[in-house]
């Protein structure tokens, strides 16, 4: 009797843990989304001095960590109380208790993304690798989503590490043996590669940035190439119909860009989760 209420009480502490750290993390990607940007924009502004032959200014050390995390409009600390993942924005009912600015919906949303989708990759997975490899691109997934909607960037900080980790994931078949994790690499960023010349030959213009091909090639790295003919037909339906929805409802102009890296995103979640019954599903349709 014992025995069998351990058994059940396990998979749902992990669970549980796995959520908790999850809404922890999502804390964290809040301020990945915020200040990688940032950080990616000094850098350039540094490299650009060096060109030119001019000496940088002093500036102030500015990273993940440092310095702490502020209101953008009055500079007021955020002390440690007000910086609980969900609780603390619910408490202060989204406004900044200095003085009462607006702090965005996107934090406690990310937070309760990254703690759901979490729980549910450990109920999916269960204990052991998988779980946490299916937690690191759920994390990374998240960060990239956030900052291409921000600033259409895609940074190879986070896509590059994402492809190599997911092929040393897939050394021992953890999501899939490891000639197709390969290919899928391969073959996600010369897909892409190949509709952006194409298009870029055919009408002058660019369709994409290269942050979408490596991030292509990083979920092809984690799910194989098996994975990725879903991909792209999910990612390019979320894709349609969120255009056509912002053009429709918004009346924003078919010339305004929008990012791609969002719905790649969801598709490679998609694809995760329940990528061979979907599969199966669209090719017994065709």
């Amino acid at each position: 009797m014992l025995s069998a209420l351990t058994a059940e009480l396990e998979p749902t502490l992990f669970i549980f843990i796995s959520g908790i750290l999850g809404l922890l993390v999502g804390s964290f990607l809040n301020v990945v989304i915020h200040r990688l940007p940032i950080m990616m924009e000094c850098e350039w502004r540094l490299h650009c001095a060096e060109l030119r032959g001019e000496k940088p200014a002093d500036r102030e050390v500015f990273s993940l960590v440092r310095p702490g995390s502020r209101c953008p409009a009055c500079g007021h600390a955020i002390t440690a109380l007000e910086n609980v993942p969900v609780l603390s924005w619910l408490f202060l009912r989204g406004r900044c208790s200095a003085c009462h600015a607006p702090i965005s919906l996107r934090y406690p949303l990310v937070e309760m993304a990254s703690s759901l989708l979490c729980a549910f990759a450990a109920f999916h997975f269960g204990y052991g690798w998988a779980a946490a490899g299916a937690m690191l691109l759920i994390w990374s997934l998240l960060a990239l989503t956030g900052i291409d909607l921000d600033s259409q960037l895609l940074p190879d900080s986070i896509t590059l590490p994402l492809l190599w980790t997911g092929l040393l994931f897939n050394l021992f078949a953890t999501f899939v043996d490891l000639p197709s994790a390969v290919i899928g690499a391969a073959a996600g960023y010369l897909s892409l590669w190949l509709v952006y010349w194409t298009f870029k030959l055919t009408t002058g213009k660019e369709g994409m940035g290269y942050g979408d091909f490596k991030l292509l090639a990083a979920l092809g790295a984690w799910l194989g190439w098996q994975m990725l003919p879903l991909t792209i037909l999910l990612s390019s339906l979320l894709g349609a119909v969120v255009g056509i929805t912002l053009i429709v409802v918004t009346k924003r102009g078919r010339s305004v860009p929008i990012p791609f890296g969002p719905y790649l995103a969801v598709a490679g979640m998609l694809a995760l989760f329940c990528g061979k019954p979907l599969t199966r599903a669209y090719i017994g349709f065709l």
